[in-house]
């Protein structure tokens, strides 16, 4: 009779993880919140703006040009929620993770199990990741859905006064997720570092939204000259970049180097101190 031999590989897997977490309400409420928002947001333009296709076009704000088409409409939803609502998202789903653990009293409980240290945090930054991940496509896949209906398939029409065609201006807005994602990344880590060091889990994740805007209002003050291109939040609008024509990404570029610094700190601080942290809940 051969006995079972463990594998610590094998502990935690990604898929179970991923499967309790969504049974959480947490997840529930805010993944429900963001197929919401958009047909809030639709529901508002059609009751406060009249039925009347030229007045889509009157200003040349984002909120202006909302209705002149689906794509306009995706672009404007993405905005709105890319400064304050995803930000919170990702902190949520990435810093609730461990202090989570830890307030229920089942963080030492899983590390008997036994789970290894550096696993535990792998898996648990992955499924906050893979969440955060959804969230920032499900969002502007519901609003171009929704917005389609509600406007019409057309080009999308910059505030120059440009028109970019549909498919087109599809790929530009993939390319704006993707750098919005990239730089929310910093925020990931920084709420995942924040909840391997507390056993609250409203710490940890008002924690880094707080910080988060501390940074956004010390990049506003223009005295501060050349060193708020130090802050993560120097380039977090750059995205809006990719309505010119040309494309001018030198910011992005920027803005993403940065995004990756300040995140691979955070989740080496995270690293360091989790696995010398005596677990005692």
């Amino acid at each position: 009779m051969t006995s079972a031999i463990h594998r610590p590989g094998r502990t935690l897997r990604f898929g179970a993880e991923f499967a309790r977490q969504l049974t959480r309400r947490r997840t529930q409420i805010a993944l429900g919140f963001l197929v919401v928002l958009p047909l809030i947001l639709v529901a508002a333009f059609k009751i406060g703006v009249p039925d009347d296709p030229d007045s889509a076009q009157e200003g040349n704000s984002l909120a202006d040009l909302a209705t002149s088409s689906g794509a306009n409409f995706t672009l404007f939803s993405i905005f709105v929620a890319s400064s304050f609502l995803l930000l919170v998202v990702v902190a949520l789903f990435c810093g609730d993770t461990v202090a989570s653990e830890a307030s229920w009293g089942t963080l030492r409980y899983l590390l008997a199990s036994p789970v290894p240290r550096g696993r535990l945090l792998r898996q648990k930054l992955s499924v906050g990741l893979a969440y955060s991940g959804f969230a920032l496509a499900l969002l502007p896949t519901v609003a171009m859905i929704a917005g389609t209906l509600a406007f019409g398939w057309g080009p999308l029409r910059t505030q120059l006064g440009v028109d970019i065609p549909a498919v087109e201006a599809l790929g530009r807005i993939v390319l704006a997720v993707v750098y919005i994602a990239i730089t929310l990344l910093p925020v990931a880590g920084l709420a995942f570092y924040l909840s391997v060091r507390t056993d609250a889990p409203l710490g940890a994740v008002g924690g880094a939204v707080m910080l988060w805007i501390i940074s956004n209002i010390l990049e506003a003050v223009t005295a501060l000259g050349d060193l708020r291109a130090l802050l993560p939040t120097r380039y977090g609008t750059a995205w809006l970049s990719l309505l010119s024509s040309p494309i001018e990404a030198e910011d992005m570029v920027k803005g993403t180097v940065s995004a990756v610094a300040y995140t691979t700190v955070f989740l080496a601080l995270a690293w360091w101190r989790f696995l010398r942290k005596d677990i005692v809940s």
